[in-house]
């Protein structure tokens, strides 16, 4: 199976990506689906009702219109923009199950979806309100954007989370899996990992610098994964099962990446198991400082 996807290889249509799980264009995938665009002024993207939940922001640009209307509710929310992906948050906006869609304004959007079954209500999600933090400690220091987790979001399948990892620095680590249903100890969730990089916003970098990072994957069982590859922007690389991490953002290059999570379980949450051997690394974080330069903010 091909888990890596370059920039332009999931394109159709409008959309630069788009990884709808019901469309069977991954043999297998059927829990997790992402798109992104880039809107041109007074350009409209539509989106048809189906069995799809999404959560829907802008990656960068002064901001997006997003229009609404299922059986249950109909309205219109305008969410604010960033510079870049490595400059702050955005507003979202949360959409159920057979709800249409129209997306309006300049820049681009990403859209994370999963199939669903439960009507969940319509949330607009200022980025004033929900929870952001530095995770890990040293060089393995990484800046979470929590907008689409449990306590941020009553969602009916997936968890979704932004990540930026500064230049030099890991994230993934300890390296983890989460691909069994153990109550209370490990849940089995479908990952994927959209990338964005981009030289390190401390530093006067050629354009004709080349942004990259690093990704890891392996098997945990006898199911076959094993991918050792360069990211760039507009990469994607699912994780289907396995142990992943860690994952690098090369020096002189901050990277960026999007997580949605879901899977076959009844509940919805994001338990996980470290690898073991590895389980110190998590436990040094309390004895060792974070790395100075996060958060990343909108200046």
């Amino acid at each position: 199976m091909d888990w890596v996807y370059r920039k332009g290889e999931l394109a159709q249509g409008d959309w630069e990506v788009l990884l709808d799980p019901t469309q069977g264009r991954v043999k297998g995938w059927v829990h997790t689906g992402m798109r992104t665009a880039t809107l041109a002024p007074g350009q409209t993207l539509t989106i048809a009702a189906d069995s799809i939940e999404r959560l829907i922001w802008p990656l960068d640009g002064e901001g997006l219109t997003v229009t609404y209307k299922s059986k249950e509710e109909a309205g219109s929310h305008k969410l604010r923009g960033r510079k870049s992906v490595f400059h702050g948050t955005t507003d979202l906006i949360y959409l159920p199950i057979e709800t249409e869609i129209e997306i309006t304004g300049s820049g681009r959007v990403i859209v994370a979806e999963a199939p669903a079954k439960n009507h969940k209500p319509v949330k607009f999600i200022s980025r004033d309100s929900f929870p952001n933090s530095i995770r890990g400690a040293g060089n393995e220091s990484r800046q979470i954007h929590d907008f689409g987790g449990v306590a941020a979001l009553d969602a009916d399948r997936f968890l979704v989370v932004e990540v930026i990892v500064p230049a030099g620095n890991w994230s993934g680590v300890p390296p983890h899996k989460h691909d069994k249903f153990i109550p209370g100890v490990e849940a089995n969730l479908e990952e994927i990992y959209y990338f964005e990089m981009a030289p390190d916003r401390n530093l006067k970098i050629p354009a004709s610098s080349d942004p990259k990072g690093l990704f890891r994957g392996y098997s945990a069982d006898e199911r076959p994964f094993d991918v050792t590859t360069e990211v760039r922007s507009g990469d994607v690389v699912l994780v289907p099962y396995g142990w992943h991490g860690p994952i690098g953002a090369a020096p002189a290059y901050d990277m960026y990446f999007m997580n949605v999570m879901a899977g076959p379980d009844t509940d919805r949450v994001w338990n996980f198991v470290d690898e073991p051997g590895h389980e110190w690394i998590r436990e040094s974080w309390a004895h060792r400082p974070q790395d100075p330069r996060l958060p990343y903010t909108a200046e």
